[in-house]
């Protein structure tokens, strides 16, 4: 049986690079992001063909990702794995001078709309034949630890972590397995900064290791392929010599 997959954020980064693993793999893909003419370049660069749906896509309203999962249902009548991966940060703001704008667009995207592609993804999977699938969170470093600057990120990551810990238990009874993936320093255009030097806990500006944005990629595919019996609850990808552990 072939498998479909939902990947969010798909246009670039991460979510580019997992729905290439994900191609490669064989995966019938939907793209989702809010740039249509990214998603069609992620879709060309695979080479997949008809095995990839781009589909412009704003998590942030329930609307728009309801067409997503209506749009991957359609064409494929089933989904078994949705990689929650879009999301947004407002960086280098202190929290007293933090908007009110801008916090609730990084809430909306980050945590809102992970919960309503999250909704949708179990409606599907509790009724389909046969039954169940698998939703795989991106949390991040800041689900653990924040940087100087993140009150938004940070808070939105930790509470990533609740949903999947929530998702896992409700999923139970529909045979649906949640897990989530903390990503430290992956070589995006996000993370690209950190080559350049970036604010520390103590007010030091340090370069950062990054580490290739494809092993993510892999990572994320390896949960994927795992058989619903067994779920990866949480897993820590990270650039090895990062600061993270201990201090620094």
């Amino acid at each position: 049986m072939d498998k479909v997959a939902i990947i969010t954020g798909a246009g670039s980064g991460i979510g580019k690079a997992t729905a290439l693993a994900f191609l490669k793999d064989g995966w019938k893909v939907a793209l989702a992001g809010r740039r249509q003419d990214a998603l069609e370049k992620t879709a060309r660069e695979s080479g997949a063909g008809d095995r990839a749906l781009c589909v412009a896509t704003d998590v942030a309203k329930q609307d728009s990702v309801k067409a997503l999962f209506a749009a991957a249902g359609g064409k494929w009548g089933r989904l078994d794995v949705l990689f929650n991966n879009a999301g947004i940060n407002a960086p280098g703001t202190s929290l007293e001078e933090l908007s009110l704008e801008k916090w609730q667009n990084v809430v909306d995207i980050n945590l809102t709309g992970m919960f309503l592609c999250m909704q949708e993804a179990f409606k599907l999977m509790k009724n389909q034949t046969p039954r169940g699938g698998r939703i795989i969170n991106n949390g991040s470093i800041s689900a653990h630890a924040p940087r100087p600057g993140s009150a938004a990120y940070t808070a939105t990551k930790h509470a990533v972590t609740g949903l999947t810990k929530s998702g896992a238990l409700d999923g139970r009874k529909y045979d649906i397995a949640v897990g989530q993936v903390d990503i430290g320093n992956a070589r995006t255009e996000m993370a690209e900064r950190m080559a350049k030097g970036v604010p520390q806990a103590d007010g030091s500006i340090k370069v950062e290791p990054l580490m290739d944005v494809n092993h993510v990629g892999q990572a994320v595919l390896q949960m994927a392929n795992f058989p619903l019996e067994t779920n990866v609850l949480f897993v820590t990808i990270k650039a090895t010599k990062m600061p993270f552990e201990g201090r620094g």
